[in-house]
Parts: C-alpha cells; sequence; structure tokens
C-alpha cells in the first residue's frame, strides 16, 4: 500500500481523506490544513493525524493528494515533486500555464508520477462509451449549476467549463486552431456564465457553455460523428448511443428506416452500453496508485492537466 497524505481539509479534503482510507491501495498517513483550528476539529471529529507543518507530512508519505485553492497549487506541487513524492493535485493544475509547465518540468526531472484531478474522465457515463468516440466532429457541451458562494473566486471557465475542456481534449485527437467566446459578469467580478467556440485543426468544432447562476443543475455533452450520435449525461450517470447502418433489403416492421433524398437507406439503431455505477474520486485515486505501481502513465496526467488549463486560459483571454 502506497502512503498518503492530503494537503487541505476543506469540503472537498475530507471526501478524499474518507475515500483514501476506504481505498484498498493506500495507507492514509494524515493530513496538512494551514488553519490549525480547522485542522484539529477534523482530527478529532474523524480521527485522522493532523501534521501541523507541511514538511513533516510530505516526508511521511510516498504519495500527496493537494486538495488547496488553486493560487496555492504550484507551491505546494513543486515542493512535493522536489522532495520525490509523487503529486496528484485538483483540477486546476494550477493558477497559470506557466507553472503548469514548470511541475511538467519537474516531474520528469525528479521521476515522479503526477496525476490531475479532471474527475468527469472516471464518470462512469462517460467511461461507458469511450471506446465509441471515432473522430467526433461535432460537440455541445452544457454545464449549468444553482449558484454557490464557494468558487466565485474564480471565472467559471476555470471553475466548471474546464470539466468539459478536459473531456473533450481527451476525444478530439486534434490540435486547437482558434478559439472564439464570450463572458458576462452577473453576480461576482469574474464571468459567470460563459460560451466558447473552439475550432480543431482537423474541422471538428466545440461548442460549449457554462453558468454557476443557473435555476437547475445540468452537465450534458453530446457527440456527433459519421454514422453516430453520443450524448452523456454526467449528472444523472446515463448515456445515450445511436447509430446508422445500412439499411437491410428488406426492413423488419420495427426497423427505423431513413432516406436520402438520392434514396440512400439508413436503419438508425440504438447501441447503449451498460454503466457501471462507481465512486468517480475513488476511482481516479485508485488509477492514480495503479500508474505508479504499474509505472504507466496516469489516465490525465499532468501534460493533459496543463493544455486544458491553457485552453481555459485562452477562452478567458478571448473575452477581451
Amino acid at each position: 500500500m502506497l502512503k498518503a497524505g492530503v494537503l487541505g481539509a476543506g469540503h472537498l479534503g475530507k471526501i478524499h481523506l474518507r475515500l483514501l482510507q476506504e481505498s484498498e491501495k493506500y495507507d492514509l498517513v494524515g493530513f496538512y490544513d494551514i488553519d490549525e483550528n480547522s485542522g484539529r476539529k477534523v482530527q478529532e471529529e474523524f480521527g485522522y493525524k493532523y501534521f501541523n507543518n507541511l514538511d513533516d507530512l510530505i516526508a511521511a508519505v510516498d504519495v500527496v493528494d493537494v486538495v488547496t485553492p488553486t493560487l496555492s497549487h504550484f507551491e505546494v506541487g513543486q515542493k512535493t515533486i522536489k522532495a520525490g513524492k509523487h503529486l496528484f493535485i485538483e483540477k486546476p493544475i494550477t493558477n497559470t500555464v506557466e507553472e503548469a509547465e514548470q511541475l511538467v518540468k519537474l516531474a520528469k526531472e525528479y521521476n515522479v508520477k503526477g496525476q490531475v484531478g479532471h474527475v468527469e474522465r472516471f464518470n462512469p457515463a462517460f467511461q461507458a462509451v469511450a471506446d465509441k468516440f471515432e473522430n467526433p466532429m461535432f460537440i455541445e457541451a452544457h454545464r449549468l449549476a444553482e449558484f454557490n458562494p464557494r468558487g466565485t473566486d474564480v471565472p467559471v471557465v476555470l471553475d466548471l467549463m474546464i470539466h468539459d475542456i478536459d473531456a473533450i481534449l481527451s476525444v478530439v485527437k486534434s490540435e486547437v486552431k482558434e478559439i472564439q467566446a464570450s463572458g458576462v459578469s452577473v453576480i461576482s467580478d469574474t464571468p459567470d456564465i460563459a460560451n466558447a467556440r473552439i475550432l480543431f485543426e482537423n474541422g471538428c468544432v466545440a461548442n460549449l457553455t457554462a453558468s454557476r447562476i443557473s435555476l437547475k443543475n445540468m452537465r450534458k455533452s453530446r457527440f456527433f460523428q459519421r454514422d453516430a450520435y453520443i450524448s452523456v449525461d454526467f449528472l444523472e450517470k446515463k448515456c445515450e448511443v445511436v447509430k446508422m447502418k445500412d439499411a437491410p433489403e428488406v426492413p423488419g416492421d420495427f426497423d427505423m428506416i431513413l432516406q436520402n433524398a438520392e434514396g440512400l437507406k439508413k436503419q438508425i439503431y440504438f447501441d447503449n452500453p451498460e454503466v457501471n455505477p462507481n465512486n468517480a474520486i475513488l476511482e481516479e485515486l485508485n488509477s492514480f496508485a495503479a500508474a505508479i505501481e504499474n509505472n504507466t502513465t496516469p489516465i490525465v496526467s499532468l501534460e493533459q492537466g496543463t493544455q486544458a488549463l491553457r485552453v481555459a486560459k485562452q477562452i478567458i483571454n478571448s473575452f477581451n
């Protein structure tokens, strides 16, 4: 078992602490939080060992799980890597692309593994259709959330949209060519609603919308590709795959047939895969342990986390 320590014991940090303790891959050593009073309370309530010194915790573990505000990610990330420890770091990877690139460079230099917490990659609905993507050419993503003061210190692009940016970059095997975006600040100092149109070199277009002042929660993405339509509901953990194939000579009574102006006939059929329920955060943590044990590339590498941040920053910059 890998000895693990958590940095940050806020809302998400407590979830990570509980799951690391449950995991068969990790031995939870303890946690550090900059607020000692808060740290002591968490220790008393849940029994996790509180370290009042960050360096002591890093020295005591094999893996450091960073669940602190984004502004602190670079500082604690580089300290972890330079100590020769593996790094799991919540999204976004860092505050700036330059900081992220530096972490990537350091991880190679010190020969440690790094993974970024883009948890939607482990959403069971997304996992169920992972092998169905074949060169999607149009993608539409909506991520709407009811207002929550937590997270409004960063633009909605870094808070919400970055989930969809990462998911889309994982299935579109092409470089970003152009980005057009607009954002509106309604209640925060930074945009609360944003829309981005990403054009890829291969011609794929992705249209992303994110809002944190919606009246309802929604996390849906739709992927259109040759002879197939794939829908993923990240919130309800459901997916749908609609495919087309050449129509049979003699269609059955219940076959759905489309015919175009040239007389070409196609049959529509459903190819919905089974969605296997999971705890996505536990699965991403366990997958990181497997990458360390097997010396393989983590599912969401530091490089991929950097690319998601790079695109997110391009979107924010194009607001201006």
